[in-house]
């Protein structure tokens, strides 16, 4: 009874706590709909049926479990642009026919869903998407600045608005127009309340959100007036115009221009960017549900498209999915769906009851609202983040930004994609390594047996052009496990690459699990920032390697530190020390670097370079090797698994040796050597017993020294802390049985 009574209380307490969010989002949802609306030039009440009809057809049918639906920010400057030109001066014929648009571009992004194209949105590179972001931030800033300030009939491009907004402060000195003055005073107070919201640390007054503070303030000052028996000194031109009776005076699309070539440009840039929009959104907010559960983006995507057709049939705007109200759900609380369905119940109970309230609203209070929005769009600490990453990804968000102001977002895209293949190109030089490479597979996961980790290696290179590939490796290993991303054999890296392997590591940590990449420290770098380009090009051998440390190469310098060991990263070709050992006797060394030093001991690890075979065999290695200076003198030998390199040393003249009593050994590892008697003298059934107690090891003895090797490639830090711990216990049981004997 205790067990029912319990579980009923667990169900009451979430749903409570959904309903709750859903509440507080609406109270967001709110203003931005019928300002989203209104900056788009469309009827204020199709943001809000947006947000209603999104709610409940994601809710039900969607893959994510906290994200909001609704208008969205992005698809303000496209809707203002479909509506302007398809009406040819006539708005609201050009909203009918944008409806159409949206309602056909809700079926394109249906039909995506079904083609599983959830992975869209890794085709873009970074800096041109945050360039898209900035360019629509700047085009909503720049039609809203204007009826903030109570200049209500603004129009022309958005450089041409951008242009006229100091003659809007100069027009407020000259003019005597009260209801103008009002507004402007009303936008610019409703705009400071936007900045310094979250600087007011009292919790109760942040119970409510900023934009519904604005419209409490400004509807309250409207029965203010009344009360005092004062007309309200704005006209209704200046307030947000509601029907008197929502349900029946309902738009309808018109197909009329269906055939048109400007509509069907405007149904592929609504569908373009609400893809966009909700494919990064969807993957911001799984990096913020503390359950972390991941999304099924293309399910999503069916979601969004059918709320689309019929938010469109309805007279309302497109459905996305929203970054800034799913984030306010996940803060409040919110576990699962229902939250974002409760949202647009609440939003439908303040649409019926509070009619005449919202009709108070004034234009200007819904315009700082989106002003605030714009500017944290067009932020430009963004602009400085990009700068710090490099002067190549400042020209791609530079290309982007300008050509979505002057011309349209299809258009900015396109050169943003387009710049950034040409400076790969540049930087590269060589248009091979993409043509001849892009379909090539050149990603190898595999999950290794003695540890259980897993392993990807990527050739060739690796850009926003081919990052789909690396992702889908990547949603098949679980988050709750170590996964070593290996890059040495990848000539090029670029920056959308490097920031998404972040997300997922982000990812990876929340679960317990862990992401390392290995590979890129002889890769060269134009800045600091560890998103930066890595790239090889053909003279780099003879480039130092030290310049920009990737993050592997600042955790070893960290764990030179930890064990009071000396690190040098550069480059060094004195490898003699190895050529006594036979491992190398077929093998060509070229230098090592990444070198972790033990003087006091005569232990060091490093990165090794060298090659195998001959002529189209040849074969460059990389990989990780540890190497122990012995104060003893210790026979000559070679341990190995099941005998992997055996040929190689019965040509030496080692022969294989069996340990009496030690069966398992015998047959998980080969042991071989010229003087069996002295290695049997040495492999004491401590040693024995050590080494069946430890993951497999190569080991080597060239009778003063010792060669310790993992695996014919790269280790990731955690691998290297393992190996060293291993070579030290290693070196005080060899000395310690030395001394015994």
């Amino acid at each position: 009874m205790s067990a029912k009574t319990n579980k009923t209380g667990i169900i009451f307490q979430t749903l409570s706590k959904n309903i709750f969010s859903g509440f507080v989002v609406s109270l967001i949802a709110l203003p931005l709909g019928l300002g989203l609306a209104l900056a788009s030039e469309a009827p204020p009440i199709s943001g809000i049926i947006a947000a209603v009809v999104g709610g409940v057809i994601v809710s039900l049918l969607g893959g994510s479990k906290v994200t909001i639906a609704g208008p969205g920010n992005g698809l303000v400057i496209v809707l203002l642009a479909a509506i302007g030109t398809l009406g040819g001066g006539d708005l609201y014929q050009g909203y009918l026919f944008t409806l159409a648009a949206i309602v056909l571009s809700g079926v394109l992004m249906l039909l995506l869903g079904f083609l599983k194209m959830g992975r869209l949105a890794n085709f873009f590179p970074a800096s041109a998407i945050q360039g898209m972001l900035a360019a629509i931030g700047i085009g909503i800033l720049a039609k809203q600045f204007h009826i903030m300030v109570g200049h209500n009939n603004e129009t022309g491009t958005i450089i041409e608005l951008l242009i006229l907004i100091p003659n809007d402060f100069a027009d407020l000195i000259k003019t005597a127009d009260l209801n103008m003055l009002f507004a402007a005073g009303i936008g610019l107070v409703s705009l400071l309340i936007m900045v310094f919201y979250s600087k007011i640390r009292n919790k109760y007054f942040q119970l409510i959100p900023a934009p519904m503070w604005i419209l409490i303030l400004s509807v309250g000052l409207s029965y203010f007036y009344a009360l005092l028996g004062k007309p309200y000194p704005m006209s209704v031109d200046y307030l947000v115009s509601i029907p008197d009776d929502v349900l029946t005076n309902l738009a309808f699309p018109d197909f009329g221009k269906i055939m048109d070539r400007e509509f069907i440009v405007a149904v592929f840039a609504i569908t373009l960017i609400a893809s966009i929009e909700s494919l990064l959104s969807i993957k911001a907010v799984d990096k913020l549900d503390p359950l972390m559960r991941r999304s099924n983006v293309n399910k999503d995507l069916k979601a969004l498209g059918l709320a689309t057709v019929i938010s469109g049939l309805l007279g309302g705007l497109n459905v996305v999915t929203v970054i800034a109200r799913s984030s306010v759900n996940v803060n409040n609380g919110a576990t699962n769906k229902s939250a974002n369905f409760f949202h647009a119940m609440f939003l439908v109970g303040f649409v019926l009851i509070f009619q005449e309230q919202l009709r108070r609203i004034p234009l200007a209070a819904l315009a700082a609202i989106l002003v605030y929005t714009g500017y944290r769009l067009a932020n430009p600490e963004s602009f400085r983040k990009i700068m710090r990453i490099g002067k190549e990804q400042v020209l791609i968000f530079l290309t982007t930004l300008i050509t979505t102001l002057f011309t349209n977002l299809i258009t900015g895209i396109a050169a943003g994609i387009l710049i950034a293949f040409i400076i790969h190109l540049i930087i590269n030089k060589s248009i091979s390594l993409f043509i001849s490479n892009l379909f090539k597979p050149n990603i190898l996961l595999f999950k290794e047996e003695d540890e259980g980790n897993f392993y990807l290696s990527i050739k060739y290179f690796c850009s926003f052009l081919n990052f789909h590939k690396l992702k889908n490796k990547l949603d098949v290993v679980p988050e709750s496990m170590d996964l070593v991303v290996d890059f040495s054999m990848c000539n090029f890296v670029d920056h959308t690459v490097l920031e998404g392997l972040e997300n997922y590591g982000a990812a990876f940590d929340k679960r317990g699990g862990s992401i390392e990449l290995i590979g890129l420290d002889k890769h060269e770098a134009d800045s600091f920032h560890p998103f930066a380009i890595r790239k090889i090009i053909p003279v780099a051998a003879l480039k130092p390697i030290e310049r920009y440390f990737t993050k592997r190469q600042k955790d070893l310098e960290a764990a030179a530190r930890d064990y009071d060991w000396k690190y040098v990263a550069k480059k060094n070709t004195n490898t003699a020390f190895l050529e006594n050992f036979v491992f190398f006797h077929t093998r060509e060394v070229g230098y090592f670097y990444n070198l972790l030093k033990d003087d006091e001991n005569g232990c060091s690890v490093f990165d090794l370079e060298w090659t195998e075979g001959a002529f189209i065999a040849k074969e460059v290695v990389k990989t990780t090797m540890m190497h122990i200076q012995l104060d003893v003198d210790i026979p000559v030998f070679t341990l190995d698994k099941e005998g992997l390199l055996q040929l190689i040393y019965s040509l030496a003249g080692f022969k294989a040796i069996s340990i009496e009593n030690h069966p398992d050994f015998n047959r998980r590892f080969n042991l071989s050597g010229e003087n069996e008697s002295a290695i049997l003298e040495l492999f004491t059934d401590e040693m024995v017993l050590f080494l069946e107690s430890h993951p497999y090891y190569h080991i080597e003895s060239n009778g003063s020294s010792l060669l310790i090797l993992k695996k014919e490639r790269l280790l990731g830090v955690q691998e290297i802390k393992r190996m060293i711990y291993f070579g030290q216990q290693l070196h005080a049981l060899v000395q310690h049985e030395k001394f015994h004997s």
